[in-house]
């Protein structure tokens, strides 16, 4: 099982990667080189593609909102923002999440400590499958820059309880979403550099909206990527 975790984490995360900052989820003292705060109970598990970090999510959603999250559960505070002063940049993440969770999950999120400026991933599950929220603002002197792609018709719905790598870039001009290199969204928007900040992992900065499911690694890299070198999904490399 060992030699099979290696072998996989080399394919998921291809060696450009050794240019970036490459955060696995295998602990809850340490994530890449900043000490990590819990929120609840996130715990490591092992999985066939070696160890991830489980998230539920708690408490009850609103029942007359489609986009109602779980008010409580598990997350990971982390002191740093890894795409802070970038430009440009790719943003991957590879997760899994569950059948359990809420309609409405806030699961990455990279916040400048001083404005509501933000990069953010979310996920919407509708129909018992999933879609894409992938997410750029900036407030800049009273100025807000919106920019947030989401499609969730059938063609950009996912099944539930298997990993994807959801991947975000920014080319100085437009912020596309993709799940395992699969483009889901795009929005022309103009964002300033990410200011210093930290980061949520399994909710939002203001702890709303927990994710429910596991994480295995996060990559930033501060320029884009092509898809061809974007973080890969085991199974999607098998089917």
């Amino acid at each position: 099982m060992k030699l099979l975790a290696v072998a996989l984490l080399t394919f998921a995360i291809p060696a450009l990667a050794q240019q970036a900052t490459t955060w696995r989820f295998d602990n809850l003292t340490r994530i890449g080189d900043t000490p990590v705060t819990t929120i609840g109970t996130p715990h490591v598990i092992d999985t066939p593609i070696g160890k991830a970090i489980h998230f539920e999510g708690h408490g009850n959603t609103n029942p007359t909102n489609p986009e109602s999250g779980n008010p409580a559960g598990d997350a990971l505070l982390l002191d740093t923002a890894p795409l802070s002063g970038a430009p440009t940049y790719t943003f991957d993440v590879l997760f899994r999440p569950s059948s359990h969770g809420a309609p409405a999950q806030r699961f990455f999120h990279l916040q400048d400590r001083n404005s509501q400026t933000r990069r953010m991933f979310e996920i919407r599950i509708v129909n018992h499958q999933w879609c894409l929220d992938t997410v750029g603002i900036n407030f800049d002197h009273g100025v807000e820059q919106h920019g947030v792609t989401i499609a969730c018709d059938p063609p950009h719905l996912h099944p539930l309880d298997r990993w994807y790598a959801v991947t975000a870039t920014y080319d100085g001009k437009t912020l596309r979403g993709y799940v395992d290199g699969a483009l889901q969204g795009e929005i022309p928007i103009t964002l300033s550099p990410l200011p210093p900040g930290t980061t949520s992992v399994g909710t939002r900065i203001d702890k709303r909206d927990f994710f429910t499911g596991d994480v295995y690694a996060a990559r930033f890299t501060n320029t884009v990527l092509p898809p061809a070198n974007f973080l890969k999904s085991p199974d999607a490399a098998r089917h």
